[in-house]
């Protein structure tokens, strides 16, 4: 068996954090999918000599990796693989890396965990990261750990769990650095060397009177750049972002994005400095947005363990199977409606799939945009008309555009039949309807959702397929059962 140990080392005791490495995931899963199927042939051959060492090497290849990568390596591996990695864990470490892990990899990991390990594992975690935990595990552990933690960090995680899932207050951080302004930035230099280290993402310390509410803010920078003797009143921002902790924290996600921000303080109703939030946070929310955008818009859970059971992935997926179902034989019924027609014509039946093939992936274009723009807040009740009209209009331009160029292209197949010139008008009129339909359709359904309060992105590519499908084949039909009849 040949030895396998990481390229460099990954961890820095004085931090008690792997050393950052875009690679180390990738590399780590290899090196562990290596190592599971060498400890797989040992126990074949009953050698328990090489099994303990393959699993003395993935306690070592472990230990060099970030909670993250370790996160990122479980969800990628088959339950039996990821129980045995999962077990080869070193202890104290657990609780970062189920907050890493999706809900549905959490599941099976605190599944194989007894009740002494989880209270073990979360005990040492902060109260905002306990507070993402709470729901997927057993009552008992959660009033075990709660007993343990003081009055302070005890109503901070109520807080915490008294906000709805999509809000500032849900996702905020609670360590936080706080002077009052009467000070030298000399003392606030002395102060701040007396931690034994700074909060993750400290780019500011804020500012605050006797009642703990904010004045303003004090930037690393200003600190280190000013005279020891300025005092923080003057050197402070007044003027800073504040977020609420009910605010939505897509809206402050935003924030983030457009005024490159590292942290802003998350403020109550009275103005009392009750935490902040974080740019890794927003990271995290701007990644679970774009994965349920991506999964909703075919009906999947972003949620879900890659390596679920069978059954349980296959119901998952009944919904919009049943959904595709139904509008395919919907479809075929259109189809069947001008079975006459069809046979008079046959060339019709090769061409009908483009007309709503190209109006299908336009619909998906206007489709992607709004759901996008909906999402960032860009369209508002203000330019909403101004929107629809511009997507109208670009349908109609390219429907028109393209519908020539498809007219000419089954005039060009047909020219030396009797029904060539007819089957390019009838492409034409097809494709400019059904792409100016499904614009129309992309438009409706995302601002629809919208309005009810749903995700924009759910289901709208399934819908918008069964539109431009059954409806682009009735246009087509119907356009070829008016046109030809005309002309016979």
């Amino acid at each position: 068996m040949g030895t396998i140990n990481p390229d460099t080392p990954l961890h820095d005791p004085d931090y008690d954090i792997a050393v950052r490495d875009p690679e180390a995931a990738a590399r780590g899963l290899a090196i562990i999918q290596q190592l599971l199927d060498e400890g797989e042939e040992a126990q074949e051959r009953k050698d328990l000599r090489v099994g303990e060492e393959v699993r003395t090497l993935l306690r070592d290849t472990l230990s060099g990796l970030h909670p993250a990568d370790i996160a990122y390596i479980l969800e990628a591996l088959p339950l039996d693989e990821r129980l045995i990695v999962w077990d080869c864990v070193r202890a104290g470490r657990d609780g970062e890396i189920l907050v890493e892990v999706n809900e549905g990899v959490r599941e099976t990991l605190i599944d194989a965990m007894n009740r002494d390990e989880l209270v073990d594992a979360v005990e040492g975690l902060d109260t905002d990261e306990i507070a993402d935990l709470v729901e997927d595990l057993p009552p008992d552990v959660v009033a075990e750990v709660q007993e343990g933690l003081s009055h302070e960090e005890r109503a901070q995680l109520r807080a915490a769990m008294s906000y709805p899932e999509d809000t500032v207050g849900a996702r905020m951080d609670f360590e936080i650095v706080s002077i009052q302004q009467d000070v030298t930035l000399d003392i606030v230099l002395r102060y701040l060397r007396r931690l034994k280290k700074l909060p993750d993402h400290t780019d500011q310390v804020f500012v605050i009177d006797r009642d703990e509410k904010l004045m303003g803010t004090l930037p690393v920078d200003r600190i280190l750049t000013h005279y020891p003797e300025d005092s923080v009143k003057n050197v402070m921002l007044t003027e800073v972002l504040r977020l609420s902790p009910l605010e939505d924290v897509s809206d402050a996600a935003q924030a983030f994005e457009r005024y490159d921000l590292v942290s802003a303080p998350v403020v109550d109703e009275t103005g009392r400095l009750v935490g902040r939030l974080t740019v890794n946070e927003v990271v995290d929310v701007i990644r679970e947005e774009s994965d349920e955008e991506a999964y909703g818009a075919v009906g999947l859970d972003d949620d879900q363990d890659l390596f679920d059971s069978v059954w349980s992935s296959a119901k998952g997926r009944w919904l919009w199977l049943g959904v595709n179902l139904f509008t395919a034989f919907f479809a075929s019924r259109v189809i069947s409606a001008f079975d006459g027609t069809i046979e008079k014509v046959v060339a019709l039946a090769a061409l009908m799939p483009i007309v709503a093939g190209i109006a299908g992936n336009s619909g998906n274009q206007t489709l992607t945009l709004l759901v996008r723009s909906l999402a960032t807040g860009q369209i508002t009740d203000a330019n909403k008309i101004d929107v629809v009209k511009k997507e109208v209009l670009v349908a109609i331009v390219n429907g028109f555009i393209w519908g020539i160029v498809a007219g000419l292209f089954a005039w060009a197949l047909y020219y030396n039949t009797p029904d060539g010139k007819l089957l390019g008008l009838t492409m034409f009129l097809a494709m400019l309807l059904n792409m100016l339909m499904g614009a129309i359709v992309a438009i409706l359904v995302p601002i629809t959702l919208k309005k009810l309060g749903r995700d924009p992105a759910m289901g709208g590519s399934v819908l918008l397929t069964f539109i431009t499908d059954s409806g682009g084949f009735f246009i087509f039909l119907a356009l070829a059962t008016y046109i030809f009849g005309l002309s016979s």
